[in-house]
């Protein structure tokens, strides 16, 4: 009602109330926000598990390879790669690349990796954030070489170690067709920021593993002159962990012109191993110029010093002595724990010397080991090995046995060299355990000096 009593007349124009808001249009902003919300929870989640996987991993080539692909799934890019700078860090050294299909990567052999020239080179030279919506439009752009595919976007970030700079990280063309944003750039930049943790960790580890590796080949011996017999050995760390192990071998020409050599094996694979391998290396190293000793003698040596005055881990051993017999060689030999010698004979045949095995070393001196001998003719090799070079996880062991027993019988007329290190090549094992190969054979000719 009006002041004077009269009826309101109807509200003037300018004083109506706009249209409410669309519910419509209030849902698809809301859901708008919670995609924008999940894709942000997703791309850290990603982030924070792309984190804990290249962490993890202590392998350079394989760090550096997985950075580039994890970059490339968080940014949803096609093409990636990393580019180390070498040591002047004027250009790069080594080019690290994902994505590309074989036909593209057969489309650029021969044509090396980049130099650092041109907007790589810029990011090297400027090492900030490089974000180029148009590739070939770019100052700096000086084109691609032929076969090279077709590029356009690019988001380039630095990669530092200890405060320097490592490397450069480069992302190209979206999945989706569109430029890298900056969220793109802050997730890339933050997986940097963590690979170069992350590279850093497994340049000391190789560090780490290459001395260990160094320290244990210093270990080992290098074989001595033992003609008339000819010998030859090779070791191979373990895949994992540290590039040390406990396996071991010697051998050496007694004064009876008989010829001793041993293989074993000390549980583990870190330096403890490796020193305890040098213990007992030593102590049998002594041991084997014990003439007129049985091997069963000889080995039971170390029992008694290892129960006395060390404590030395579980340790198995094959101890053999190659001697003049009235009829050619004879073999003598005896285990502690160890897979027995292997015999190649000059046709080609090969076959395990079996017998019955003793107890490992340390544990009880009071058990007695057997011995065994085999006659030998001219020519044969007798292959002392370590169970890393037959056993696998997911077969019986004989089944490795056999395996070996074959690519040795293949390969038996090949000279020591080359058969120890084939067979160190193509072991039937999963790799993931230290291996020693030791291989002796007997002069090729009928021995004139025959004992009666």
């Amino acid at each position: 009602m009006s002041p004077a009593g009269e009826p309101a007349g109807p509200p003037a124009e300018g004083d109506l109330p706009g249209p409410g808001p669309d519910p419509d249009e209030q849902v698809e902003g809301a859901a708008a926000q919670l995609r924008a919300l999940a894709r942000s929870t997703d791309r850290l989640q990603g982030l924070l598990s792309a984190v804990l996987a290249i962490g993890g991993d202590l392998d350079l080539p394989a760090v550096l390879h997985r950075i580039v692909t994890t970059a490339m799934d968080l940014a949803g890019a096609r093409y990636g790669a990393l580019g180390v700078l070498a040591p002047s860090g004027d250009h790069l050294e080594h080019f690290v690349t994902a994505g590309l299909t074989e036909e593209e990567r057969a489309a650029l052999a021969g044509t090396g990796f980049p130099h650092g020239r041109g907007v790589l080179g810029h990011l090297i030279r400027h090492p900030e954030p490089l974000r180029v919506d148009d590739i070939p439009s770019h100052p700096a752009s000086v084109g691609f070489p032929p076969g090279h595919p077709p590029m356009r976007t690019l988001l380039g970030v630095a990669v530092t170690v200890r405060g320097e700079i490592y490397g450069d990280l480069y992302l190209s063309e979206r999945a989706d067709g569109r430029p890298f944003d900056q969220d793109d750039e802050e997730i890339v930049r933050a997986l940097a920021g963590a690979a170069g943790i992350a590279i850093d960790n497994a340049r000391l580890f190789g560090h780490l593993r290459d001395s260990a590796e160094q320290f244990q080949r210093l270990l080992l011996p290098t074989l001595p002159d033992l003609r008339p017999f000819s010998g030859a050995a090779v070791y191979r760390t373990a895949a994992e962990p540290a590039g040390v192990g406990g396996d071991w071998y010697d051998a050496a020409v007694l004064p009876d012109q008989a010829c001793a050599a041993v293989i074993g094996d000390v549980v583990g694979h870190d330096l403890y191993a490796a020193a305890a391998m040098a213990q007992a290396r030593n102590m049998l190293r002594a041991l084997l110029y014990d003439r007129g000793s049985p091997p069963s003698s000889v080995l039971t040596r170390p029992d008694l010093t290892v129960r006395a005055i060390t404590d030395l881990p579980v340790t198995t051993a094959c101890l053999a002595r190659i001697e003049p017999a009235a009829d050619g060689w004879t073999v003598h030999w005896s285990t502690a724990g160890h897979p027995p010698p292997l015999v190649l004979t000059p046709d080609g045949r090969a076959r395990y010397l079996d017998g019955e095995p003793g107890i490992p070393l340390g544990i009880d001196p009071e058990l007695h080991r057997p011995d065994h001998s085999e006659p030998l003719p001219a020519g044969s090799t007798v292959v002392l090995f370590t169970d890393g070079l037959v056993e696998h996880p997911d077969h019986p062991i004989d089944r490795g046995l056999d395996a070996l027993a074959e690519l040795a019988a293949a390969h038996a007329g090949e000279p020591l060299d080359d058969l120890v290190r084939f067979l160190a090549d193509h072991h039937p094992s999963d790799g993931h355990d230290d291996m020693a190969v030791l291989a002796i054979r007997t002069p090729a000719e009928e021995r004139t000096d025959r004992r009666p």
